[in-house]
């Protein structure tokens, strides 16, 4: 079946296929022995991915007030957010009961607007940082210890600034890294110890600007090297020679630039895969690892019977999901954005542990058959929050999905108006950038930013920075650093400064976000473009784009090229 997607904007042609359909209807409730069927989707995928996207702030942190303790706290939330914002404490406690908020709802009248209204009363929880100590700057994660400023984290310790960072120790401003300790400034990493600058390692130990590499020991700006060991540019060099240039180049900012240079010419040079994955069957994407029978999935674990899925583990007959499952399984997810252990959940944002839930938000602990719910913990058969019994429930859930189908409600996400988040604070602005003019023109929230200059002794320019860590004083703990692109100030923290420290490593030149924004520009765009190899002619699918410069190979070719 062709359709079209119905956002003005886009207008892209878009395909639902026969196990679509057959999704659509699996994943369906059932009331009273009659099936509310789910309809196909109105919008392409990214539209509907951005859709989602909108519904999450990962990193535009504020101090405010808990509403309900009123210690100081930080949160997701601005102090002039239209509803209470609980710390993690009085969230999770029990001083309060989602119930008292309940609302009646009105079948005659439109849903989405009557699920707004509830949205401005019911408590918010600050940060979603489970089961952490302290790692108060940590967001979407648990499990973690003495961690800062990260996203996604998850059972890591000593970890700051990154994003999606699994089981490690000691990992800054890295992405996508799993079980690796000491390492800086790292892309796709898995088994490292003291890998920096490099992208796509495994098992690599003491090796900086290296890409695809395996097994590798000591080497310099290498790629695509296998059990490689006291390598510079690919070429072997003696162990002195390597030890002088590891230490030149982390000491002086000009010889690192072109050492930097070399290395990004030779990885023009090198062919690349045209998908990367890994114990894979019968799947489309990127980044994937142990999956059979997923299409068009994106950066997926040990995933089967799914499609357009992204940044997600552990999930079996799942569509359209953006970081659900995660640390522990979940099964029958449509249309939902994060949480964990859950099933039978469409049109969800944050629901954990609970089952059969509907246009639900934030609800948790085994909840479970809810309709549109915002804040419920162990609480069934509800609707706005308003409690029923099992027949009232089953009775009047089918009545508002018949007014729905006619009001064209019925099997859409929440729409980015209702976002408690503004636009441009969402990660929907980092994969889908639109102007504040672009925004406000679809009805969409903006909110202007503003850098708070902290309080410090001096700001310092950071091209005046010394080039070696040995020549920083510590005072700089009490400096404010001149981003080198943007010009925003940012501080370095004590424990950040240890790391620099003990790894040798200069202080960063360039703000969080900016780091941040530079490691995500190192992604290929979460999207297939039909081509063929360059070596064999076959036709491929792929995340790069034809009009690329680089060497792509279907996975064959590229093996035999490679290893």
């Amino acid at each position: 079946m062709q359709k079209t997607c119905t956002n003005s904007w886009c207008k892209q042609p878009f395909e639902i296929t026969e196990d679509d359909l057959a999704f659509y209807d699996k994943i369906s409730p059932v009331f009273n022995r009659k099936k509310e069927l789910i309809p196909p989707p109105t919008l392409c995928p990214e539209c509907r991915q951005q859709r989602r996207l909108s519904w999450r702030n990962e990193r535009k942190l504020h101090r405010a007030p808990c509403g309900l303790c009123g210690k100081d706290i930080v949160s997701l939330y601005p102090t002039d957010a239209p509803f209470p914002v609980y710390c993690q404490e009085c969230w999770w406690g029990d001083a309060w009961d989602g119930l008292s908020f309940g609302k009646e709802i009105d079948v005659a009248q439109p849903f989405f607007p009557q699920f707004s209204e509830l949205q401005r009363h019911v408590p918010r929880l600050a940060l979603f940082h489970l089961h952490s100590e302290n790692s108060t700057f940590t967001n979407h994660s648990a499990n973690n210890r003495n961690c800062y400023m990260g996203v996604a984290f998850g059972a890591c310790e000593d970890c700051q600034f990154g994003h999606w960072v699994l089981k490690s120790k000691n990992a800054v401003d890295c992405l996508y890294v799993e079980e690796s300790e000491r390492c800086y400034e790292g892309a796709y990493l898995q088994h490292c110890f003291e890998v920096f600058f490099s992208e796509h390692c495994q098992n690599c130990r003491q090796c900086m600007l290296c890409f695809d590499c395996r097994n590798c020991t000591n080497c310099i700006a290498c790629t695509q090297k296998h059990h490689g060991k006291y390598q510079i540019l690919n070429a072997p060099v003696s162990e002195t020679e390597f030890k002088r240039v590891w230490n030149e180049l982390l000491h002086s900012r000009e010889r690192f630039a072109a050492m930097h240079q070399s290395f990004e010419d030779l990885k023009r040079k090198t062919p690349r895969r045209a998908t990367f994955q890994v114990q894979c069957l019968d799947t489309s994407g990127d980044d994937l690892y142990r999956c059979q029978n997923v299409r068009y999935c994106f950066n997926c674990r040990d995933m089967k019977d799914c499609a357009y899925i992204y940044d997600a583990a552990t999930l079996q007959d799942c569509m359209d999901s953006y970081e659900h499952g995660w640390l522990v399984p979940a099964e029958l997810i449509y249309e939902a954005h994060a949480g964990m252990a859950g099933f039978h959940l469409a049109f969800c944002n944050i629901c954990s542990h609970s089952r059969e839930l509907l246009y639900c938000d934030n609800c948790n602990n085994e909840a479970a058959n809810l309709f549109a719910c915002i804040g419920l913990k162990h609480k069934q058969y509800c609707i706005l929050n308003k409690q029923y019994t099992k027949e009232e429930y089953e009775k009047l859930v089918p009545q508002i999905i018949g007014h729905m189908r006619k009001t064209g409600e019925w099997g859409e996400f929440f729409p980015v108006s209702l976002s408690p988040f503004a636009y441009n604070e969402t990660v929907a602005q980092e994969y889908f950038p639109l102007s504040k003019e672009e925004i406000v023109k679809r009805g969409w929230k903006w909110r202007e930013e503003k850098d708070e200059m902290p309080k410090v002794s001096k700001t310092i320019p950071a091209a005046k920075l010394p080039d070696a860590i040995d020549d920083v004083p510590d005072d700089i703990l009490n400096w404010a650093i001149e981003c080198e692109a943007t010009k925003r100030p940012f501080k370095i923290i004590k424990q950040e400064l240890d790391f620099y420290r003990t790894m040798k490593l200069p202080i960063p030149h360039f703000h969080p976000d900016e780091r941040h924004k530079r490691r995500m520009a190192l992604r290929n765009p979460r999207k297939l473009w039909k081509r063929n190899c360059m070596k064999c002619g076959k036709p491929m699918e792929t995340t790069y784009a034809p009009e690329r410069p680089e060497k792509v190979y279907c996975e064959e070719c590229y093996l035999k090229e490679v290893y």
